[in-house]
This record gives C-alpha cells, sequence and structure tokens, in this order.
C-alpha cells in the first residue's frame, strides 16, 4: 500500500513542468508576433501582386502611347499600375477598374527606339505583373 504523502508528491510536482512549458510557449509566440510587426513584416502581408494577363495591342510613338488589352484575371485599379519601358517609370495606365476585355492607354513622354523591355508594376506591392517586349519604331 502507497503512502498516502507519497501520492500528493507525485501529483504536484506535474503542475510545476506543464506551467513552465506553458509559459514558454506563450513568451515564443508573444515574441514571434512583435517580432513580426517591429520588422516591418506584418504591413506588407496585404501588400500581394494581382493575379492578370495582358498583350501589348499598339505602340503609337507619334502620341507616346502603348495599348495594353487586359486578356484574363482579376479586376485591377488601373490607378495602382505604372508603365516602365526600358527600366524607366514613366506613369500610371489609364484610370478606373480594369477589366478582362479592356483596353487601356499608358502614356509616355520619353524618347525610345527598336525592341524594348515593357513592363506592367503594380505599386502597391512593387512587383512587375506584365512583361514583354515592344518595338518604338
Amino acid at each position: 500500500m502507497k503512502p498516502s504523502n507519497q501520492s500528493n508528491a507525485d501529483d504536484r510536482a506535474v503542475s510545476p513542468v506543464i506551467g513552465v512549458i506553458l509559459m514558454v510557449a506563450i513568451t515564443v509566440i508573444l515574441a514571434a508576433v512583435i517580432g513580426t510587426f517591429v520588422l516591418g513584416l506584418g504591413d506588407q502581408l496585404g501588400d500581394t501582386a494581382p493575379q492578370a494577363s495582358f498583350t501589348i495591342e499598339n505602340v503609337d510613338t507619334t502620341n507616346g502611347n502603348v495599348t495594353f488589352v487586359k486578356t484574363g484575371g482579376q479586376s485591377i485599379a488601373s490607378e495602382d499600375l505604372t508603365m516602365s519601358i526600358d527600366g524607366n517609370r514613366e506613369g500610371n495606365i489609364g484610370t478606373g477598374t480594369w477589366e478582362s476585355g479592356q483596353s487601356k492607354n499608358g502614356t509616355y513622354s520619353g524618347s525610345y527606339s527598336g525592341d524594348l523591355e515593357v513592363r506592367i508594376i503594380h505599386d502597391p506591392s512593387g512587383n512587375a505583373i506584365y512583361q514583354d517586349t515592344a518595338n518604338f519604331d
């Protein structure tokens, strides 16, 4: 037969071990959450680039326009997009919400010639969502 005080001693030894483990786990989780926001990683969680596809319909060198057609993907606010030609940011592409099947003009002011790389950049995320080569002659 077990003495009554031995049973109580075994039961009491488990409680401090579980308490310490829980305190360490809570501390680690809190440190991870606080560290994420202090380092600024929490701000970037919502800034993902939209998924969409485009084609270049026309390059009008007389008026300084590149006409893009959105061929698929989710709707995008045109004000969030910037056109880049040969690495130079040229400005927004149209206004309003851009739906599939619609055309929008990106205007440029630089003097370009030849086959150059054209990109559509999603400004909130900083990602290029479209890239192709177009002829500026």
